[in-house]
């Protein structure tokens, strides 16, 4: 079964990490894209991963996981290579109500990780449920690569419009046409 795409507000919700490599490192600093609110916990941390944390000012422990540790988190992600330790928080998360992912094992993901273009307030997610991150992130390349530079100040244009112009149906039509008039002025 497919995964529903759905952006999740970080805001007020504690994520944990498990793991301190270079997994644990990449889905680090994705997630710096939207939160700081991180705490992360490994025997060892990779050099890459220590400057993250250093200069992020994040909270991390460098010790074994125990039963336990993932109290009072709404996200973990497990970026470790002991399967049956994943299986273990996965059946532990149950129990705390919080969102699981297991790096490579997807029967145990609540959530992935989508291949992503931030730019402002602008987000784009492609995945393919799991078949080919291969192809996702080739095809978010391919997409970043047709968004013009000025994308960014036109988003924040279209926000003041939208704060600033009373709701109704006018005011839907006019974000529309700039909208597909902004869209058809980037077609290559």
């Amino acid at each position: 079964m497919a995964y529903f795409p759905a952006f999740i507000q970080l805001k007020n919700k504690k994520v944990l990490i498990l793991g301190g490599g270079k997994i644990a490192c990449e889905k680090l600093d994705k997630l710096l894209d939207f939160t700081t609110d991180i705490t992360l916990i490994a025997k060892e941390f990779s050099k890459e991963c220590m400057e993250l944390i250093n200069k992020h000012s994040l909270e991390y422990h460098q010790k074994a996981y125990q039963t336990g540790d993932i109290k009072g988190f709404a996200i973990v992600i497990a970026a470790i290579d002991d399967i049956e330790l994943q299986k273990s928080i996965y059946k532990e998360t149950r129990s705390y109500n919080c969102l699981y992912n297991a790096v490579d094992v997807p029967e145990l993901c609540d959530f992935i990780f989508p291949s992503y273009i931030k730019e402002g307030d602008l987000i784009i997610a492609v995945s393919t449920s799991g078949a080919s991150p291969a192809f996702a992130k080739q095809l978010r390349i391919y997409l970043q690569s047709l968004l013009p530079k000025n994308i960014d100040a036109f988003l924040e244009e279209m926000k003041a419009y939208r704060s600033s112009l009373p709701k109704g149906k006018e005011r839907m039509k006019m974000l529309e046409e700039k909208a597909k008039k902004f869209i058809q002025g980037f077609k290559k």
